[in-house]
């Protein structure tokens, strides 16, 4: 695999995890490099999110390690994960409809001066966020989020992730009930974060917009990784006979 000889920015190895009898996540191991999209593939109750909030410091995993840039962590919160560069947009983004894509975007972390919201540094801070990845379809970064549409709300919400000098952001399906319009605004986006040296993992079920920007799949199936590889060298069809399955035609099942 092409982006194997370096090193990865965040790597997960024998990660265990279990909610009372139920074991959600099976000794998994998983590589983000920088600079790079992986795509992490499975169906439903496949392992994705649980390993997703492992990362993101929600869940503490019993067994195995995260490595970020080459060292072990323990992310025990949300906060330890944001101060490492890990940023995370769920799929129900988390935006207040009521406030405006600068308040938003600094919402829990405001700017102060004199003891005042230092609006003028918000904005300008804002503007040079959205104007740097692009986001320019948005009529003024003072409007409330209500009024945004799908693919705007996940553009702001992925600004926000990457105004804090993050360098892994991982997406759960962003571009899950958008139209064709705002889904080419969304993988845009993606391809605009790897092109700026980020790590980028996208929980995706949709198998194409996975081909178009991911450079490495990875597919879990009842909680096992069963595969990693650069995109090249799997299809459709491939991927979804590891996510329904476990296994590609012929070939066992990995753990």
């Amino acid at each position: 695999m092409s982006d194997m000889a370096a090193e990865p920015l965040l790597s997960v190895r024998g990660l265990e995890k279990h909610f009372g009898p139920v074991q959600a996540l099976y000794s998994v191991d998983l590589d983000l490099p920088a600079g790079s999209v992986t795509a992490l593939c499975g169906d439903n109750g496949a392992g994705k999110s649980v390993l997703t909030r492992c990362i993101a410091g929600i869940h503490q995993p019993e067994k195995g390690e995260i490595l970020w840039e080459g060292r072990p962590v323990h992310i025990r919160t949300p906060r330890e994960a944001s101060r490492l560069g890990i940023e995370t947009v769920y799929q129900d983004l988390a935006l207040a409809d009521n406030l405006d894509i600068v308040q938003n975007m600094f919402l829990g972390r405001e700017r102060l001066r004199y003891g005042m919201l230092d609006e003028d540094s918000m904005e300008r801070a804002a503007s040079d966020t959205l104007s740097g990845l692009r986001v320019t379809t948005v009529r003024s970064i003072r409007q409330p989020v209500a009024s945004l549409s799908g693919g705007q709300r996940q553009s702001v919400a992925v600004a926000k992730a990457v105004m804090w000098n993050s360098k892994l952001v991982m997406l759960d399906e962003p571009t899950a009930a958008l139209g064709v319009v705002q889904t080419r605004m969304v993988l845009d986006l993606v391809r605009r974060l790897r092109d700026r040296g980020l790590a980028v993992m996208m929980i995706s079920h949709n198998l194409n917009d996975v081909f178009e920007v991911a450079d490495r799949i990875a597919v879990m199936y009842l909680g096992h990784m069963v595969v990693q590889a650069d995109a090249a060298s799997l299809d459709r069809q491939s991927v979804v006979e590891y996510m329904t399955t476990g296994a590609r035609s012929g070939a066992a099942v990995a753990s």
